[in-house]
């Protein structure tokens, strides 16, 4: 190709992000990072290349059959790619790359952030002191949970769950996950393999989930897997909203079943069942879990990355593969 490939972003990226694309393509960049439609950014792109898209463009088949002919490629800005048809893109010939690794520490620190804010009540503690209800010191109450030699399961034990299991090691945790098929014995560094979600969870005091939202993951922690936990536990959420039942986790949490909650990504985002809004006993960020100026610069160099590979006549290094 003579010429720089023409490339739009869909949205406002960090200044080195968007410095580099401006060397290396002829980008159209977003000049007021409002969200727009996909019927909007699709009129934008008549004789563009390809597009830098981000987890808020929902891409779906609609989307891509109605993308122009000169667009070849959609690289977005994210790990998960639950937000495009990648079926509907491999039968247009739409390659699609991903930004793995980059995040995985940034990742792992919120999940444990919310497994000891979710455990020790940093949401009603914070509000005690807010609200200026801290009274009287009480032997017996307000109390949290420990989270020290407790057991820990996590689902879905890739790069980030690697990292979380890291982590809460040095908490003296005992370490249960499952996965889709066990990880070397170098990996694992002693934690148990279940083959089943329903063989880890009878494990789990702390539930962690880190596992891609796929169709054999959407919603499997719901009330029947919900049940197999000890009483008192804990569930964190660093993934993909949808892999939680939203009724089943309210009615264990307001039954006391389970003891809390830490969640980071929800169904529906940022429009999250307004019940969690109400409960004392769940700890709510908005999901922060790439939310660092290094993380964010380095998923948007990714990105260019897989786009220059692209554009040179290589196979993207993140390349998302239709299964």
């Amino acid at each position: 190709m003579s010429q720089k490939p023409k490339v739009l972003a869909t949205r406002h990226l960090p200044e080195p992000v968007e410095a580099r694309l401006s060397t290396d393509f002829a980008v159209v960049l977003s000049q007021d990072d409002s969200e727009i439609s996909g019927a909007d950014i699709i009129k934008k792109l008549d004789g563009f290349d390809g597009v830098l898209v981000c987890p808020t463009d929902k891409c779906d088949a609609n989307f891509i059959n109605a993308l122009p002919g000169s667009v070849k490629i959609l690289a977005t800005f994210s790990v998960g790619y639950d937000h495009i048809d990648i079926a509907a893109a491999d039968n247009a010939g739409l390659v699609v790359t991903n930004t793995p690794d980059v995040l995985t520490d940034a990742t792992a620190d919120i999940a444990l952030l919310l497994m000891l804010g979710a455990a020790r009540g940093a949401y009603w503690g914070e509000r005690m002191v807010r609200d200026k209800t801290w009274g009287k010191w009480c032997p017996t109450h307000p109390l949290g949970l420990d989270v020290t030699g407790c057991k820990l399961g996590i689902v879905g034990m890739g790069r980030i769950g690697q990292a979380v299991a890291k982590r809460a090691r040095g908490f003296d945790m005992e370490i249960h996950y499952h996965n889709r098929s066990r990880l070397p014995q170098e990996l694992e560094q002693g934690a148990v393999f279940h083959k089943s979600l329903e063989e880890l969870m009878p494990n789990c005091q702390f539930l962690s989930i880190n596992c891609a939202s796929t169709p054999e993951t959407k919603g499997s922690v719901n009330a029947e897997t919900i049940a197999l936990m000890p009483d008192d536990a804990v569930i964190v959420n660093t993934a993909r909203g949808d892999i939680i039942d939203d009724d089943a986790l309210v009615k264990a949490l307001s039954s006391g079943k389970l003891a809390a909650a830490g969640l980071d990504v929800f169904n529906n985002e940022p429009n999250i069942d307004p019940r969690y809004r109400t409960m004392e006993n769940v700890f709510l960020l908005p999901h922060l879990g790439s939310a660092t100026p290094q993380t964010r610069i380095a998923m948007g160099m990714r990105a260019v990355d897989n786009l220059q590979q692209f554009f040179a006549g290589q196979k993207p290094g993140d390349q998302v593969t239709y299964k």
